[in-house]
């Protein structure tokens, strides 16, 4: 492949009105790691993304934080900065959508679409919240899909049939701003002529430009028609005034992929590295690839090739859409803990455990991803532990304690180090079509291959039989070489993994032609663990704090409800009274004690999520009621054997319920 590609990539923007969890992560992993392979292989290739920093959602949560929105967006844009860092996304440039250069290209494309004709004005009838004094964003309205009759859709789409439509189609509709009725209001607004680009639209569907299950969902969009985009808000509103319209406002839509053409101006103004034309005028031979998750295929597919060819620019070269991620077979649910948020992520697992289970289950098309967290444990402690470090910690120890940390100055068996590094080009056509689970399937063969030949090999005991150092100091090298050829085709996906082994082989820096030279009468560092393997107890506490995430969030209604119980399911729960014998502080949690109950005939150990309203002083001798027949549960700190029952918003609002006068330890309650 050409190390002149020029290659511009892009990940949809993430939304400034709240944290990253790890479904976002999936897209910005999937891009890093197709981004890294093709700096491996040569490619001048930029990496940007920005906050997407407009729109009602943000206006509200900063008035509802007391904060003006470029503070709210500024210490968004800080968290999530840090875990992309901390996931090793590899941006050369992280901007925001509220930037000058963004305003600037946003008015150019808007002045040019409208200088040629695609600009059109009227007047709606559009939805408005008399109680809240403000028109209503499309997200902003609840009610039942006007084609499949589904409750609880937004108001400009459908999640279940996927239809798209006006707030004014939704039946029953309500505003989640105030819960009540809108009425609707008129107002002058500003359309995009999106019909004025039926021809080139129908090419661009037709090309391999998409997948085919994205073609052939706009194809169901295209024969319906193409409507007028509405592109204007109405004040109050944060965002780009419209030239020449006061009190009128770009749709958040509108400047949102703008963006990648801002973040990529400001890395052009700031470095020089890349030509801002080079990438984006109509005749440019630069590749520029946009990737996105389904939910937002119709603003990169037709909206926004549309906006580029109007005002005078390329179009991408190609738009990858992957599907959603479901945890356990499931969509990621608040009360189970399942949604988990990148930072809690982080805070008990090594990031390249989770960007290995993606590549291991990421394809080049559209279907969803399950992590299953009993296979992501399995198969990291499998492939990477298991298998891959595996080579390198059974041979090193050998050439350190008795070849004096040196490497051979030739391989035993060539043929066999050449059968690696010509797995190199089937692997990286892998990653260039993004069938990132086939490349991993054929390293984790290989690794299977690598861990056959030192187990038939037995270094450890021809080391005992006189006359067979150098035989064994070439097999060990062998293992070593194949050990670096696999670290070079896992670097893109697993990049703090493939740096701790770069700096055992003392070898930095590898690129992807290193696997086809073998190292040769090379000195190597003392072998350190290179990944440890991921723990029942480190899965079961970052579940435990995604939970505890929730409890303190103190939302004003319940986040993704169980189903309704009858009155039998609710007489199988064992209240009984307990007497607090013990409590006291639990080493490493920050929002558990540890209760010692004593129910009269036993006494059980329960961790309870009181720290933030009890110190283990105030507790020790109360009475409280406690669900004694609740199965046990393994945690991090050691066995819970029930729960405490408490009620309030939480922090120091939090109380423990406890007995009327009376009650004794082990009495059932009522």
């Amino acid at each position: 492949m050409s190390s002149t590609r020029q290659i511009l990539v892009t990940c949809a923007l993430p939304y400034a009105n709240g944290p990253l969890h790890i479904g976002n992560m999936l897209e910005h992993v999937q891009g890093d790691i197709w981004t890294r392979f093709q700096r491996m292989r040569g490619s001048r290739c930029a990496f940007v993304c920005a906050e997407d920093a407009h729109g009602t959602p943000i206006m509200l949560r900063a008035r509802e934080e007391g904060v003006a929105p470029e503070d709210l967006i500024g210490k968004m844009k800080t968290q999530h900065v840090a875990d992309l860092d901390a996931f090793r996304i590899s941006y050369d440039n992280y901007h925001s959508t509220h930037s000058p250069e963004n305003r600037e290209l946003s008015e150019l494309i808007y002045e040019r679409l409208d200088e040629a004709g695609h600009i059109a004005k009227r007047t709606i009838r559009q939805a408005y919240d008399e109680e809240a004094g403000m028109f209503l964003p499309d997200r902003f309205i609840r009610g039942e899909c006007p084609r499949c009759g589904s409750a609880d859709q937004y108001g400009d789409s459908c999640e279940v049939c996927g239809a798209t439509y006006s707030p004014a189609e939704l039946k029953n509709a309500v505003s989640v701003v105030s819960g009540t009725r809108p009425v609707e209001k008129e107002s002058e607004h500003y359309f995009f002529r999106l019909g004025d680009f039926r021809e080139m639209l129908q090419a661009w569907i037709e090309s391999e430009a998409l997948q085919a299950p994205v073609r052939g969902k706009l194809m169901e969009w295209f024969r319906e028609g193409l409507k007028d985009w509405d592109i204007s808000r109405d004040a109050p509103y944060f965002g780009f005034e419209i030239p020449g319209a006061p009190g009128k406002y770009f749709y958040v839509w509108l400047d949102a992929p703008v963006g990648y053409m801002a973040s990529f101006k400001n890395l052009c103004e700031r470095t020089g590295e890349f030509g801002f034309d080079d990438f984006w005028a109509p005749d440019s031979r630069a590749e520029v690839y946009h990737f996105i998750g389904k939910d937002i295929i119709y603003f990169h597919t037709l909206f926004w090739p549309a906006m580029l060819k109007g005002a005078g620019f390329r179009i991408p070269t190609a738009v990858f859409v992957h599907g959603f991620l479901t945890v356990n077979g499931t969509k990621m649910s608040k009360s189970r803990g399942t949604f988990i948020m990148a930072r809690t992520y982080l805070e008990h697992l090594d990031p390249d455990y989770l960007r290995y289970y993606f590549a291991a289950k990421l394809g080049p098309g559209v279907e969803d991803i399950d992590l299953s967290l009993e296979d992501f444990r399995a198969r990291v402690n499998s492939d990477l532990v298991g298998k891959y470090v595996n080579i390198a910690s059974r041979a090193a120890g050998f050439i350190h304690k008795k070849f004096g940390g040196k490497l051979a100055p030739e391989l035993p068996e060539p043929e066999l180090y050449d059968h690696f590094a010509g797995a190199g080009e089937s692997i990286a056509a892998h990653f260039e079509a993004r069938d990132f689970n086939r490349a991993v399937r054929e390293i984790m063969a290989l690794a299977d291959e690598a861990n056959r030949y030192v187990a038939e090999k037995q270094p450890w005991v021809r080391i005992k039989e006189d006359g067979a150092e150098a035989e064994v100091h070439g097999v060990c090298t062998q293992a070593i070489n194949l050990f670096r050829a696999l670290t070079v085709y896992l670097k893109p996906i697993a990049p703090s993994l493939a740096e701790r082994a770069e700096a055992f082989l003392n070898d930095e820096g590898l690129s992807w032609e290193d696997a086809g030279r073998p190292l040769l009468n090379h000195a190597i560092n003392k072998f350190k663990p290179l990944m440890i393997r991921i723990e029942e107890k480190d899965v079961d506490a970052m579940l435990h704090d995604s939970k505890q995430d929730l409890k303190e969030k103190n939302e004003s209604k319940l986040a993704d409800p169980e189903p309704e119980i009858g009155i039998d399911d609710f007489s199988k729960v064992d209240l009984r009274v307990a007497r607090i014998a013990k409590a006291e502080h639990v080493d490493g949690a920050d929002k558990l004690l540890r209760l010692t109950l004593d129910l009269g005939a036993e006494t059980r150990n329960v961790f309870a999520g009181i720290k933030s309203a009890y110190a283990p002083e105030e507790l020790q001798g109360k009475l409280t009621v406690m669900v004694a027949n609740l199965a046990p549960r393994k945690m991090r700190f050691g066995v819970s054997e029930g729960m405490v029952l408490a009620a309030g918003p939480g922090g120091k609002d939090l109380f423990i319920l406890e007995p009327h006068e009376g009650a004794q330890p082990g009495m059932r309650v009522k």
